[in-house]
């Protein structure tokens, strides 16, 4: 939970020093502004001495720790206890912290992204499903739709290679067992940017294969899209899935990259539970005497 300020030298939690051209995101602030602080025993009419990691009790006041952000919140001890004391530590379920808590939000930034990748597949999906079922009465439809605007408009709607009506003539040129094919695959790539949204949400490490391997093999694609034309949806695409791949692959350590799966543990256990929440801890120093003070010389008699 320690930072280090400008000197490199390791800084209690929240006295780092601002950095003016890149900051650092404090996640445990974010979390407590969103969710609140996690307090432990504010419910507890007394405390322990195993308590003091997270509560104390001075001048008639309660001084409770948050488990996730460090901050101490004083309030009055409660009225109406509805516990002796507060649960033991085997009984908490800690909040995220640290590096923990990072990658949650990592994680679930992409989850949103492939949340929002299922929903568009899947509504192309359901449309080429009900285009090419009612292919044949659309196609006349249209049909007479055309030529109703030719005749009002004296001659072609439509000569050129481009536009809606072009487009159009090309999707209903296509035969209904490609509409259909083209249609399963749609919903088959959104059910698995719909398991990838979920693997990804709940922090699943399969889920991040998962994700790598899908954004990996369209990442040629799209520069292949590229090099027809640029456009800025298409190089925001890119720049998101490349970003996506190297945060897995590098601050997620996959297939086995710089310790894999285990590096990647130890790395999270140093920042998650009571140990981490012990070293955050400051300690008392011991309190230093007070100098004695020099006796006033004497004063000669006059």
């Amino acid at each position: 939970m320690a930072g280090q300020d400008g000197e490199g030298v390791l800084a209690p939690p929240g006295t780092e020093r601002p950095r003016r051209y890149l900051p650092k995101l404090r996640y445990e602030l974010i979390g407590c502004g969103l969710h609140g602080h996690e307090l432990l025993g504010t419910d507890a009419a007394r405390l322990r001495a195993d308590d003091a990691i997270f509560a104390r009790e001075e001048d008639r006041l309660r001084w409770y720790r948050c488990l996730r952000c460090d901050s101490w919140v004083a309030l009055n001890p409660p009225a109406q206890p509805a516990a002796e004391y507060p649960p033991r530590r085997e009984e908490v379920l800690l909040p995220l912290r640290g590096r923990p808590l990072r990658d949650r939000y990592a994680l679930r930034l992409i989850a949103l992204d492939r949340a929002l990748h299922f929903l568009v597949l899947g509504v192309l999906s359901g449309g080429l499903f009900v285009f090419a079922h009612n292919k044949a009465m659309l196609h006349s439809d249209f049909t007479r739709i055309l030529k109703d605007l030719q005749g009002g408009l004296g001659g072609p709607v439509n000569n050129s290679q481009h536009g809606i009506v072009h487009d159009l003539q090309r999707l209903f040129a296509v035969s209904i067992r490609n509409l259909y094919l083209v249609a399963a695959g749609a919903a088959a790539y959104a059910v698995l940017e719909g398991c990838e949204a979920i693997g990804l949400w709940l922090g699943r490490r399969w889920a991040e294969y998962l994700t790598f391997i899908a954004t990996v093999v369209f990442v040629p694609y799209e520069i292949y899209e590229l090099t027809k034309s640029i456009t800025w949806l298409k190089v925001l695409a890119l720049v998101i899935n490349l970003v996506i791949v190297v945060y897995l692959l590098l601050a997620k350590r996959l297939f086995g990259l710089r310790g894999g799966g285990k590096a990647d543990q130890a790395e999270r256990d140093k920042d998650y539970g009571w140990p981490a929440i012990e070293r955050a801890t400051p300690r008392p120093t011991a309190r230093i005497a007070p100098a004695p003070v020099p006796e006033a010389p004497p004063v000669p008699p006059a």
